[in-house]
């Protein structure tokens, strides 16, 4: 590290803390000092006066009043920084000087150090301020959290940005997190959409304490009073101490990376349950006997899948099972029956509601009311997309009513891939820490497509029935699917497979004799 300190008057040097690249401050020099390099000295690592011979030049100069330092070395200028410490001492000058690598003649190549921050992923803002009643916003990816008492953050801004002069004279601005699917709302405040008069239009703003604009539609919004003003090289870091601040979504960000924008590669989840939601009610639905029923029942439970077992949501006469699996399910409609049920034995009673009935799902969490956490509730037509602000609006009712799990049911086995990422994408993070469990249709064939869009959307849990006898995807299929994926789950493919192959065998009707075959 090394700080050039040849001044024509006493000086002052302070070190927050030796190591590398580490600032040091030279204070009471001259306005007006030019030396060459045969008698610089400087502080090296250690503390001790070191001789300079990597730098060629140090120049403090006056400029209207100010103060500039300037560090030439390789043929090349460095601005560093300047301010002057108060008008009554015009000579007196606080200045972060920063050291060249030791035993190396030039710093880093500016593209090199442009490539190696191109695989820096940050989250991406919009950065607003108000100037005279104006609106003015920029994008900016440099933006970090400070301090949390007092809360503070910073914004980086480019001193050449029109918008870093604004900032600077109104001493307030707005720091706006965009969301995924933000990108084309990013590429207009950074001035790539040409023809593009009014920035802030098409979008609903707000403001708070400061007056500055506010994006609704944000994953978040901070509005911040500028405190500090810290020269950074060509930057200046402004430090914003925030006055207000609104967390209005909970989904994946807008990320920048590799000077482009883009969101979180999807994950697969390490683990995942299956719950069977169709298979009894299909069997007695064909006429099977109660003793089958059962049969099937405790061999998928047996397997490691939930299975439900009563139906009272549609048959309050469903048939009464005098042994209940370990891992079973009642759909229920009414408290009474939710009662009747968890006595029975019966681990998880599942309600429907659909969003779209005004006060249906106030009307399930008073069925619900002191059951939550043995309670699932079944979101109707979850995919539908005239539905999807009432969905939505469910799954946050739900989730702050901490049920034990939310469905999410394609219930009328219309839904696409597409429309299955973009309810779940924004559904998932609403209802955290409420786990969210999906029934997909398989009509179109597309079953297992739309299981594998919900896994890479956050989705752990799914209910399906076993050889897809109701139109769900078949719990055999998606139970191999993971398996293939190494996802975990504690259903048996062996078990699972067997016993669908067996159901599938039951159902071939048999030809009666003298048939032709």
């Amino acid at each position: 590290m090394w700080l050039t300190s040849n001044c024509s008057h006493s000086s002052t040097i302070e070190t927050a803390a030796p190591g590398r690249m580490s600032p040091l401050r030279i204070a009471r020099c001259s306005s007006s000092v030019t030396r060459s390099t045969s008698d610089r000295w400087a502080i090296g690592r250690t503390g001790a006066p070191v001789r300079v011979r990597t730098m060629r030049a140090l120049s403090l100069v006056s400029r209207s009043g100010g103060v500039a330092c300037s560090v030439r070395s390789c043929g090349q200028s460095w601005h560093v920084a300047r301010h002057l410490c108060g008008m009554a001492c015009p000579k007196i000058l606080s200045d972060i000087v920063y050291s060249l690598p030791e035993r190396r003649v030039c710093m880093v190549d500016p593209t090199t150090f442009r490539d190696v921050m191109a695989q820096w992923p940050s989250g991406v803002t919009v950065v607003t301020t108000l100037v005279d009643g104006d609106w003015h916003g920029m994008t900016a990816s440099s933006f970090s959290s400070v301090s949390l008492d007092p809360p503070l953050v910073s914004v980086c801004l480019d001193r050449r940005l029109y918008s870093h002069g604004l900032i600077s004279a109104a001493g307030v601005f707005g720091v706006n997190v965009l969301a995924k699917d933000q990108a084309e709302v990013a590429r207009v405040f950074a001035g790539m959409v040409p023809g593009v008069e009014d920035r802030f239009a098409g979008e609903s703003w707000t403001t708070a304490e400061t007056g500055t604009p506010l994006l609704d539609s944000a994953l978040g919004w901070l509005d911040c009073r500028v405190v500090h003003e810290y020269p950074g090289g060509d930057h200046t870091i402004f430090v914003g101490e925030v006055l207000a601040g609104h967390a209005a979504r909970r989904t994946a960000p807008l990320l920048f990376h590799s000077r482009g924008w883009g969101q979180f590669a999807d994950v697969l989840p390490d683990v995942a349950t299956l719950a069977d939601g169709g298979v009894v009610a299909a069997l007695r639905g064909r006429g099977h006997s109660e003793e089958g029923v059962l049969s099937v029942a405790e061999g998928l439970a047996a397997s490691g899948v939930r299975v439900r077992v009563l139906d009272l949501a549609r048959d309050d006469r469903a048939p009464v099972v005098a042994s209940l699996p370990d891992r079973s399910s009642a759909l229920v409609a009414t408290r009474e029956q939710a009662e009747w049920a968890l006595g029975l034995g019966v681990e998880v009673v599942e309600v429907p509601v659909d969003p779209s009935v005004p006060g249906a799902v106030d009307q399930v969490l008073t069925v619900i009311d002191g059951l939550a956490d043995r309670a699932s509730v079944i979101v109707r037509n979850a995919f539908a997309i005239e539905h999807g602000d009432a969905v939505l609006n469910a799954v946050v009712a739900l989730s702050a009513a901490r049920v034990l799990e939310i469905g999410m049911s394609d219930s009328l086995g219309a839904a696409t891939p597409l429309q299955v990422r973009a309810v779940l994408q924004d559904a998932v993070g609403l209802a955290r820490p409420v786990p969210l469990r999906a029934r997909l249709g398989d009509r179109d064939r597309l079953g297992l497509v739309k299981a594998l869009t919900a896994l890479k959307s956050g989705v752990h849990h799914f209910n399906t029935t076993l050889a897809g006898l109701d139109g769900a995807v078949a719990t055999e299929d998606l139970v191999r699917l993971l398996g293939e994926l190494d996802v975990d789950t504690p259903a048996d493919a062996a078990q699972v497979g067997l016993a669908a192959d067996a159901l599938r065998l039951s159902l071939v009707p048999t030809n009666p004799v003298g048939a032709a075959g």
